[in-house]
């Protein structure tokens, strides 16, 4: 399986308009829960109840939202690119510019962690990092990944 595998171009949003965290988390979770046939409101509330055991901010402005859902059929990912950064509570301290949402499965703790750490391999790349942040719509975003994803 692969990164592709998962996201689907209607997860991809290349201009966030979310100035803080709970927005972004709002922002990112909409065509996901379209996607996955899952409440909106439900999303967000597993996802910032998993922001207060830490922030999903790793630092190196890459923030990854992640959380479990018992309702959920499958594991889907979003994307969110941040023009201006935000802060997300990073490690660092600095603001967040690219976003990786994961949610899967309440079943899938093998297949939730692989994928976490497929996107923490990809994204130790710094030119990698660079092309998403200069990625200009969804295709481009898609292209980049295509280019380094492989099998996990």
């Amino acid at each position: 399986m692969k990164i592709l595998d998962f996201l689907y171009k209607e997860t991809i949003i290349t201009d966030l308009q979310a100035t803080d965290k709970k927005g972004v988390l709002e922002e990112l979770t909409l065509p996901v829960a379209h996607i996955a046939q899952v409440d909106h409101k439900e999303l967000v509330r597993v996802l910032i109840e998993r922001e207060h055991l830490g922030s999903t901010g790793v630092g190196g402005g890459i923030g990854i939202p992640h959380g479990k859902l018992k309702d959920l059929s499958s594991l889907v990912l979003g994307f969110g690119l941040s023009r201006k950064g935000v802060n997300f509570d990073a490690i660092d301290k600095k603001p967040t510019r690219i976003f990786f949402l994961l949610l899967t499965p309440d079943n899938s703790a093998g297949m939730h962690l692989r994928l976490l750490a497929q996107i923490s391999k990809l994204l130790k790349d710094d030119g990698f990092k660079n092309r998403l942040l200069e990625a200009s719509g969804k295709d481009d975003v898609i292209h980049a990944i295509e280019a380094i994803d492989e099998p996990f």
